[in-house]
């Protein structure tokens, strides 16, 4: 696959649609993986599980409809960009209120698919790439007696130890002399968010969500292989931030 190519989400409730967008889709180099949802839990699911970088999304769908479901999905870090595929024009003003790039009529034509995948291109680029900061960005730890520097991106979820704290990554874990509430103020900018009291962690890593017997929310953080707990006071916000709520 093409470095540049996006991954693209298709949520629609009607099979023969995704199969005729899929198809068309598929016809232009831009596009990469190409990944399917029949409504808006599926969808968040998938974007949790896949990431992807582009959202065709129908608008009139059973339940959570597409315009609340794009409302959820702002409040993610990077959320994906947005096209809006549907058979009524009357939705056009609350799309664009979203920061949707194009509004796009049933039954899709390939041109004005293309000029739609044109705009898409120019949002991506308007992005641009993590600032330098984040990217470089370094938390110094301690492991078997030994001090190290780690990046923040390297972090999948940190615990609190009393006033200490264990980092968790995909090399292993590594002991920070700093409590969690510190390391959540100074993490809060990097995507990190405190889901209980005893646990920070990295957004980009939750790939999914699970309800316990509790009744409570479990993380999946499959980079460790690991579950973290979400507290009722917190489930909230983590869900808000997720693009559950």
């Amino acid at each position: 696959m093409m470095s540049d190519q996006w991954n693209v989400l298709i949520v629609d409730d009607e099979p023969p649609i995704r199969a005729e967008l899929r198809y068309l889709l598929s016809q232009d180099e831009r596009i990469g993986t190409i990944f399917e949802a029949g409504g808006a839990t599926e969808a968040v699911e998938r974007i949790l599980a896949s990431r992807p970088d582009v959202l065709f999304l129908d608008i009139q769908m059973p339940g959570t409809s597409g315009i609340k479901l794009a409302e959820t999905l702002s409040n993610l870090k990077t959320p994906p960009v947005v096209v809006f595929v549907t058979a009524f024009a009357e939705y056009a003003a609350s799309a664009f209120e979203l920061d949707a790039v194009d509004y796009v009529l049933k039954p899709v034509e390939t041109g004005r698919l293309e000029k739609a995948l044109d705009k898409v291109s120019t949002a991506m680029a308007a992005r641009g790439p993590a600032p330098r900061a984040e990217r470089v960005m370094r938390l110094s730890v301690e492991r078997g007696g030994k001090r190290a520097f780690i990046p923040v991106s390297d972090i999948v979820y940190i615990e609190a130890k009393a006033d200490y704290s264990s980092v968790v990554t995909a090399a292993g874990s590594y002991l920070v002399n700093e409590s969690i509430s510190s390391l959540e103020r100074r993490l809060a900018s990097q995507g990190f968010l405190r889901v209980h009291r005893s646990y920070l962690v990295n957004l980009d890593d939750v790939h999914d969500v699970e309800v316990s017997r509790s009744g409570l929310l479990e993380l999946k953080v499959e980079r460790v292989g690991a579950t973290v707990p979400v507290s009722r006071r917190r489930t909230a916000e983590v869900k808000e931030r997720l693009g559950l709520s």
